[in-house]
């Protein structure tokens, strides 16, 4: 919260919250927030409601399904080495994983190779399919990458490698040449929903082999491990994404679990608890991500792939592993982040665009995302970071809402060897002699497309309302809308003339910790990296309009309802 935020109201279709609360009997409340996320349907809210299993599209509709289905069944047949190719994040570990336990059930021989972040590079690379040629491979199932990758792609055909690519990120011109190329977002593609995760593709192709084996009972077991990659790439909420994430989070919650996943829950503090997005964005995708960004990313596919309860002090190794390195990732992630923003506040050539491009020698590659995301937060700006070392330069782009990063790469492909991903998130590297010339042709094409409006963070509220309508009965109703995340953010409101009673008290030196009352009734309050407004928030006490979302919290065995505060204005400001 580091500067104030414009106040956008959200609206709906009054018709359409009536229509809602006739036909599924759901308060007013609910609906209201339903139409205003655009789901305004009786059929799509119900479902949206009551995610189930049942509600998958048939995998059979995406483009390059069956062929990949028919070669995989031909390989398991005669006994052919079949490798996953993974990524090493969180959503490609777990694309990784779900698969290669998938196959092995189905009685296939089956390798996985995670290409190690900082000695493979990113995606598909041609040496890779000479080691796994000379392995005895003749069959590459990539996940979570692939899609660009077309110089591999022909490397494996000249070594008489087969190749089934499975892919979300955004589709080149010319797909790669292989047996099949599994991606929703392929522009020959008519399947329905186009924003599912890696893993989510990946699922895709374990249900269509559930299916085809009439094992479809199998499914269920690899939902929970796809949500917590879906959960981690922060995809849109909603369509099949929503149904993996909510019914993998109940699984998560009720249990059982095979010997790694138990270990990761452990050593996040999570055994017994109800699992939510939040655990898992704050605490399990961290340390799974920690792995690749640290060390390798096959600690962590080899804990979620442990099964056998004869693994358990493995299990546990490996997970304390994980946390050790998600440790040191956050030290160095913090190192960088006080070194960039040092950069733009004291910079005027970045500091003065209206995309942020800032770099560093030999920033550790593993955590420039992060840090792009923290500057993307802090400043409201598109962000690439870029960690320069041997000559070259890599790089991680995020952006901000209406602002495509990947269109921007394209534009700048001049300057660039290599590049990729989303509108949201990308990846590039170029030769280090080449950065002031991209920073300065990315920084003139966001400053055409973007105006000062744009570069002026917002909150969207979904509605005014008073302390004394915030009860347990409403609480359990924002419940219904769970998981919260991308296409379907935690409803957010606004309550006016609030007073503080007691604070603003600082909370680990970053964040506000405070009692608010109205007409009578009472919260406590918190307001997250806020503590520059501590001032402000004192000498305006006595009234004060607060932006909040709701928390459920427990302490000392005592669960109660928090105001979790995004922004907060003074009467006159309102």
């Amino acid at each position: 919260m580091s500067v104030p935020y414009l106040w956008e109201r959200l609206t709906c279709k009054e018709e359409a919250v009536t229509g809602l609360v006739e036909a599924l009997k759901i308060s007013p409340v609910v609906a209201r927030l339903l139409a205003i996320r655009g789901i305004d349907e009786p059929e799509a809210a119900y479902r949206f409601l009551h995610p189930s299993l049942d509600h998958l599209h048939d995998p059979f509709r995406l483009a390059g399904m069956q062929p990949a289905v028919e070669r995989i069944l031909a390989a398991i047949e005669r006994k052919e080495t079949i490798a996953i190719h993974g990524d090493y994040d969180v959503d490609g570990i777990t694309s990784t994983v779900i698969l290669r336990r998938a196959l092995e059930l189905f009685g296939g021989h089956v390798v996985h190779f995670i290409p190690e972040r900082l000695r493979d590079g990113y995606g598909l690379q041609p040496e890779t399919f000479d080691r796994l040629h000379a392995d005895g491979v003749t069959l590459v199932i990539s996940v979570d990458c692939g899609i660009r990758g077309i110089e591999a792609a022909r490397r494996a055909a000249d070594l008489g490698v087969d190749l089934i690519i499975t892919d979300h990120h955004e589709p080149g011109e010319t797909l790669p040449p292989a047996v099949a190329v599994i991606n929703p977002k392929r522009h020959d593609c008519d399947y329905p929903d186009k924003n599912l995760a890696g893993v989510g593709v990946a699922l895709k192709l374990v249900q269509a082999l559930c299916r085809r084996l009439d094992r479809d009972r199998w499914l269920p077991a690899f939902v929970k491990v796809a949500a917590i990659g879906t959960l981690a790439d922060v995809v849109p909420l909603v369509g099949e994404n929503r149904v993996i994430a909510k019914l993998g989070l109940d699984m998560l919650s009720q249990g059982p679990h095979k010997v790694g996943l138990r270990a990761l829950l452990e050593v996040a503090g999570l055994t017994g608890k109800a699992i939510d997005g939040g655990h898992v964005a704050f605490q399990l995708a961290p340390r799974v991500n920690a792995a690749g960004r640290m060390a390798s990313p096959d600690i962590a596919a080899r804990l979620l792939l442990a099964a056998d309860e004869t693994m358990a002090a493995e299990a546990q190794e490996l997970a304390r592993q994980l946390d050790g390195e998600n440790i040191r990732r956050q030290e160095e992630e913090a190192g960088i982040l006080a070194s960039a923003r040092k950069i733009v506040e004291n910079d005027p050539s970045v500091g003065a665009r209206s995309i942020l491009v800032v770099g560093g020698d030999g920033w550790h590659r593993g955590v420039i995302g992060i840090v792009a995301s923290k500057l993307v937060d802090s400043f409201h700006r598109p962000a690439v970071v870029l960690s320069i070392e041997d000559g070259l330069a890599h790089g991680s782009c995020r952006s901000i809402r209406g602002f495509n990063v990947l269109a921007a790469l394209e534009h700048c492909a001049g300057h660039l060897i290599r590049f990729g991903g989303h509108k949201q998130a990308a990846g590039l590297t170029m030769a280090a002699s080449s950065v002031a010339a991209f920073r300065e042709s990315i920084a003139d094409y966001a400053d055409n497309l973007l105006g000062p409006d744009d570069l002026k963070p917002r909150i969207r509220l979904d509605g005014r309302i008073g302390f004394r309508d915030i009860t347990a009965d409403f609480a359990g109703q924002m419940a219904l809308l769970a998981p919260f995340g991308s296409g379907n953010p935690r409803p957010l409101f606004e309550a006016h003339g609030v007073e503080v009673i007691d604070g603003p008290r600082r909370l680990k030196d970053r964040h506000l910790k405070m009692a608010l009352k109205q007409n009578g009734r009472i919260f406590r309050a918190i307001a997250w990296r806020a503590v520059e407004r501590e001032q402000f928030i004192t000498d305006n006490r006595t009234s004060l309009d607060f932006a909040f979302s709701l928390e459920h919290n427990k302490y000392q065995g005592e669960e109660f309802l928090e105001l979790s505060v995004a922004d907060m204005k003074a009467r006159s400001e309102a």
